[in-house]
């Protein structure tokens, strides 16, 4: 039985991880005030006492916006503490485990990126992940960057989903960017690949992945999608439009990508198995939400 640390539990892809990692192995999960990766040099202790076979890094800054004014915060969290992370994994032999993001990529490619495309981010966000990617390939050799994108989950207070639901409740009429591209992504999904590779395929994956769930869609897309699922399961919306805008007509700090849309043959192939399309996902998401609530 693999021993496992988890930092960053409280998030998206942390909270999905802890429901299906916990009934399967020895997993020690952390977050703040537990720790801080605003503290890059207390990391080591803390790991040092556990003895993790497998590390997972799950924390991140990822306020996109805030972190235009904020670069050093983000550049801490995103790079410097993962960084210092993969140096203990590879002093005391853990397989590291940190995820990535599609903002890594500038957008101005017209087909989906594969791992070995060239990077250029365009925000500080993408800039910090890209700079945290570099230090853990220097650092340690047993690791795996899985890239991924658009994540939403049930669990989490904050996503583009709940998000839509709650303006879908308050407003008749809203309105979503168009131009931007990607691949909405269940964090459960996320958590589901990880497992799979822990127990069944690590150590023998190492190196840079990406995995988001099949499709594409803008987030006007998926905002009609989204409110289409919650429509037909009972949702209380009183939204009557909604209007796709241009990335120019909703300025915002942050330069985004128009196009991140990631390709997922090397992982797909890896794992033998197809990737579930996200409409279906959302609307998985979407009925255990209001189950629930």
């Amino acid at each position: 039985m693999k021993k496992i640390l988890l930092i960053g539990s409280q998030g998206q892809v942390g909270q999905e991880l802890q429901r299906i990692l916990i009934p399967l192995g020895n997993i020690v999960t952390i977050s703040r005030p537990t720790v801080d990766l605003l503290k890059p040099d207390s990391l080591p202790d803390i790991i040092q006492h556990h003895q993790p076979q497998v590390i997972i890094n799950a924390a991140a800054y990822t306020a996109v916006e805030k972190a235009e004014t904020e670069p050093d915060l983000a550049l801490t969290i995103n790079s410097t503490s993962p960084g210092r992370i993969a140096k203990v994994a590879e002093k005391i032999g853990a397989y590291f485990i940190h995820f990535s993001t599609d903002y890594v990529f500038d957008g101005k490619k017209a087909s989906p990126y594969k791992e070995t495309d060239p990077t250029n981010p365009l925000n500080v966000y993408g800039k910090t992940k890209l700079a945290g990617e570099q230090l853990i390939q220097q650092n340690c050799q047993q690791h795996l960057i899985l890239r991924t994108a658009w994540i939403y989950s049930s669990l989490s207070k904050s996503n583009f989903v709940k998000t839509m639901l709650q303006l879908g409740q308050e407003k008749a009429e809203i309105f979503v960017v168009a131009d931007q591209i990607g691949s909405p992504t269940w964090a459960r999904d996320i958590a589901d690949v990880i497992a799979k590779i822990i127990y069944q395929i690590a150590p023998n994956i190492t190196g840079t992945y990406h995995y988001t769930n099949s499709g594409v869609a803008s987030w006007y897309d998926f905002a009609i999608a989204i409110f289409e699922e919650a429509q037909q399961l009972g949702f209380p919306l009183t939204i009557k439009q909604v209007v796709p805008i241009n990335t120019s007509q909703y300025p915002t700090l942050a330069t985004r990508p128009l196009y991140s849309v990631l390709s997922c043959n090397k992982i797909s192939t890896v794992l033998e198995s197809h990737i579930p399309h996200w409409r279906i996902r959302l609307r998985q998401m979407l009925a255990e939400l209001y189950l629930y609530t």
